[in-house]
């Protein structure tokens, strides 16, 4: 058949025409997929592989086409038609029908994707408010590098005072610490924040002579909307923080209430010395690292500060907020001197100045973390919206409180409002993060982590939390990857106790037992019972390697250190908890079911849905050791059907950590029990 023979043969059987419908019908198909993938949900690679599948059965297509025709009587081989009776020339028209209707569905689609990408960038811009701005952080130009505190100070206090302003949108510190004072791709930036304007400045000290340089940039076009230099004494830098702020609402067209504008220009002390001490402090409680060091270095200047000046309001209300934080998650020790101080701090600052949203966040923090008084501090958070309306620290709070009253659903909401005013706060989104590992959402959990990753790349805590996710997904050489490059501080306990928790999992203990053994030979008196808590887990280390009279050793000396804090702490059911393990370690069980039964009654669930749990889960420990199944067992029952935090790093039990963990040997053998690893 010559190539002109072979075209017209192509024609007459329709091959051509087959060919454009199957062409234009994926076409279709694709865009089809591609435009309604995301309302339903479905995976990104859907379409890729669907293309992939039509290229491999163009070929088969054609081959039908070349070797079939339809004929009233269906599907016929060509060679078995006469050709005095073939019916292409109908089947051709019903074919041209087919391709134009098929062309005609794909070119909608495309013109309607068109559209709506178009709309979704128009929806992009219309949605970042013109009133939008990021400070990013300060340049510290002083020759003295330990000035950084100071510029750190200087940049909080303009972005404070611009946070008042209810017209403004204002991104948290928390977001911008992470990029450079002077970054290249400003725009990209602002669009990672959400805003269309950017604060960049400097500041310079020498002596008490400041001076402070700063220009706002239209983030777009990078063009400047306004700059300034300020020199000033430093008992007077407060005016140039109030008119940097004022020129900005100006510059930016912001409505001031009357006030607002009062705050804007509030002198909080005049004490240039406190107010350096207070500056200290408030740069190491922004720390990414909520560490035991920097929590206590922020509680001393602090301290300094309103020791200096006992009407300083704003450094009560952050001295209040420390001690408050470092109380529920332990970074200072949970006494009742430091609830008392939290509580003093709080009321102080709030009778100074019964307006200062500071202040009201404080006494409602207070609330949460020391007593638990979950309704009182709602009721303070809300009424500190209106004065801190750009603060991400109040759904923040929210969220938290909601997620301890077991109402996970508003706690998600409120971390989503806290992100959008706070989109790179990596402390906002490990909690965030911490809650979906609670509820055992792990793949939700590790994209957040992901997240938290990309601002901070090789983040130790991060990098141990995505492994005590794979623990608990039973995945101990993904575990093992993540963590053995770590070096954690001595002070940092939880990514010690991860990778002490991998090696018992694993039931080859090493490494971790010389680690330990090391940090334990000169312990930090500031970690308190953390020293203690460390020790029993140097204990049950040793106990799996087989080192019986070392580990006996180990647990002797931790429960003489954990009872030594006791006095001070009597409610803290953590350190109970371990307490008791010890005991139970050193067959004591007496007093190890006492002490489980006194963790249980510390923090009862319906106190405290989040970490309420955790006592029971001690006491299923507890029990698996006493040898008494019945109690044990109906423990696991009730917490694997719960989320709640976890009493060990990997968080909330699952069935494969049951599988796994050598305390629920005991267990083994009971069918019950069999039957929770397999859930």
């Amino acid at each position: 058949m010559n190539r002109g023979n072979f075209f017209t043969e192509l024609k007459r059987r329709n091959v051509i025409r087959a060919a454009i419908l199957y062409v234009g019908g994926v076409w279709a198909l694709a865009q089809g997929i591609s435009q309604l993938g995301p309302s339903l949900s479905t995976p990104e690679w859907l379409t890729r592989w669907f293309l992939v599948a039509a290229g491999i059965g163009f070929p088969f297509w054609i081959a039908l086409a070349w070797f079939y025709e339809f004929t009233p009587e269906g599907l016929k081989r060509e060679s078995e038609i006469d050709r005095g009776d073939s019916i292409s020339h109908r089947t051709s028209r019903k074919l041209d029908f087919a391709i134009i209707g098929v062309l005609s569905i794909a070119v909608v689609l495309l013109l309607t994707d068109r559209f709506m990408s178009r709309h979704r960038v128009n929806q992009t811009s219309v949605s970042i408010s013109e009133k939008s701005i990021a400070v990013l952080p300060f340049e510290n130009l002083s020759s003295d590098k330990e000035n950084a505190y100071f510029a750190e100070g200087v940049q909080d206090e303009i972005l404070s005072r611009l946070a008042k302003i209810a017209d403004l949108k204002v991104i948290s510190r928390t977001s911008t610490q992470h990029y450079r004072s002077a970054p290249e791709n400003l725009p990209q930036i602002a669009r990672d924040l959400g805003v269309a304007n950017v604060l960049e400045g400097s500041v310079q000290k020498s002596g008490d002579e400041v001076r402070v340089i700063v220009q706002l940039i239209k983030a777009s076009n990078d063009s400047h909307l306004w700059a300034d230099t300020f020199d000033r004494k430093l008992n007077d830098i407060f005016s140039v923080e109030s008119e940097v702020a004022k020129a900005i609402a100006d510059q930016l067209q912001a409505k001031l209430t009357g006030q607002e504008q009062r705050v804007i220009a509030a002198k909080p002390t005049d004490n240039s010395v406190a107010y350096d001490a207070y500056l200290r402090g408030l740069a190491y409680s922004l720390k990414t690292t909520t560490s035991p060091a920097n929590t206590l270095a922020a509680q001393k200047y602090l301290r300094e500060a309103v020791r200096l000046d006992p009407k300083f309001a704003l450094a009560w209300a952050l001295l209040s907020y420390v001690d408050a934080s470092g109380y529920i998650i332990q970074s200072l020790q949970p006494t009742i001197a430091l609830r008392e101080e939290a509580r003093r701090a709080a009321e102080t600052a709030l009778t100074l100045e019964p307006n200062l949203g500071e202040a009201v966040l404080a006494k409602g923090y207070y609330h949460y973390a020391c007593l638990r008084d979950y309704d009182t501090a709602m009721r303070y958070f809300e009424q500190a919206r209106p004065l801190l309306p750009n603060s991400s620290r109040i759904p923040e709070s929210l969220a938290y409180v909601t997620r301890r009253r077991g109402e996970w659903d508003r706690s998600e909401s409120y971390f989503n409002e806290a992100e959008h005013l706070d989109p790179r706060n990596v402390n906002l989104l490990g909690e965030h993060a911490g809650s979906y590992i609670m509820l055992r959402r792990f793949p939700e959990a590790l994209r957040k982590l992901d997240q938290v990753l990309n601002i901070t790349p090789d983040d130790v805590d991060t990098l141990a939390i995505k492994a005590t996710v794979a623990q608990a997904e039973g995945d101990l050489p993904r575990a093992a990857a993540l963590l053995a490059p770590l070096h954690p501080n001595p002070d940092n306990s939880f990514v010690l106790e991860t990778q002490a928790y991998q090696e018992i999992l694993e039931r080859r203990p090493g490494q971790i037992t010389t680690r330990l053994k090391e940090i334990l030979n000169k312990p930090d008196p500031a970690l308190g019972y953390s020293n203690g808590e460390l020790r029993f887990w140097l204990g049950w280390a040793q106990e799996v390697a087989g080192d019986h009279a070392a580990a006996q050793a180990s647990w002797s000396q931790a429960r003489s250190e954990l009872e030594s804090f006791l006095k001070e702490q009597p409610d803290n059911y953590f350190l109970i908890g371990y307490l008791a393990l010890t005991k139970i370690a050193s067959s004591d069980k007496a007093a190890a079911l006492v002490l489980s039964e006194r963790a249980i009654a510390a923090l009862p669930i319906e106190k405290d849905t989040l970490n309420g749990p955790i006592p029971v889960e001690i006491l299923s420990r507890v029990a698996a050791q006493m040898g008494e199944p019945d109690r044990a067992i109906a423990a696991l029952q009730k917490l694997l059907s719960i989320p709640y935090a976890g009493a060990f790093p990997a968080g909330p039990l699952t069935p494969a950590l049951l599988r796994l963990d050598p305390m629920f040997d005991p267990l083994r053998n009971d069918r019950r029990f069999q039957k929770l690893c397999q859930q």
